[in-house]
Order: C-alpha cells, then sequence, then structure tokens
C-alpha cells in the first residue's frame, strides 16, 4: 500500500466522522470553517518546517517507491494528510461531545462545572466577607 493510499483512507474516514458529528448542526457556521482553515494551514506550514527539518537531519527515511514524488520543502505531500485530517476531525469531535455535555442538563450546584470559577456564588470556598 502506498503512502498516499493510506492517507487517503485516513482522512476519508476523518471526513465521515466529522460530517456524522456535525450532522445536526449542518452546514457548519463560518467561524467553525474559518476557524479549521486556520489550524489546518497552521499545521501544514508546522508540518512542511518541522519534517523538513527531520528528514534533513536523518532522523527517518520513506520508501521512495510508495511516495508520489511531490514535495513541499523536503517533506513528501502525503505528510500532509496527518494534520489535514485531525484539523478537520478535532473540532467536530469537539462540536459534538459539547452539544452532548449541554444536552445533558445543568450540573447540580457545587459540582465542577457549576457557576463561576471562584464557585456557585462567586465567593471562594472558606472565605468570609
Amino acid at each position: 500500500m502506498s503512502y498516499a493510499t493510506m492517507a487517503l483512507v485516513f482522512v476519508a474516514g476523518a471526513c465521515l466522522v466529522a460530517a456524522l458529528c456535525l450532522l445536526p448542526t449542518w452546514p457548519p457556521s463560518m467561524r467553525w470553517r474559518g476557524a479549521v482553515g486556520l489550524v489546518a494551514l497552521t499545521l501544514a506550514v508546522l508540518t512542511a518546517v518541522f519534517d523538513s527539518v527531520m528528514i534533513a537531519a536523518d532522523l527517518f527515511r520513506y520508501d521512495e517507491s510508495a511516495l508520489s514524488g511531490v514535495r513541499v520543502l523536503l517533506a513528501p505531500v502525503e505528510d500532509f494528510a496527518w494534520p489535514l485530517a485531525a484539523a478537520v476531525l478535532l473540532p467536530s469531535l469537539w462540536v459534538a461531545l459539547g452539544r452532548r455535555s449541554r444536552d445533558s442538563g445543568p450540573t447540580r450546584a457545587g459540582a465542577p462545572g457549576a457557576g463561576t470559577a471562584d464557585g456557585p456564588a462567586g465567593d471562594r470556598a472558606g472565605e468570609r466577607r
């Protein structure tokens, strides 16, 4: 199996899970799409730079016969599938899990997540006024 085939399967799986997570709120908001695009761009730049540094330092090698031959700096284009999948999948899971926690109802007073950061009434525990 080539790296491109493996990357395609992984990205397709991430996109499928992302679509299922976002289905109740489809289409995703412009803010969400913009944030995901910015994260994907940032991860792509970091991947190009740091993969190139690691390849130049000879920390790892690729089977050249399994690569397409297209490179960004020294990084094979197939390496960009992983940050792309992460940029799509993780925010989608965040939306889905956040929606599920909001749907479960309010937390009881004093429980983690109840009230403000200082406590339910805004007072610090044990402080007197």
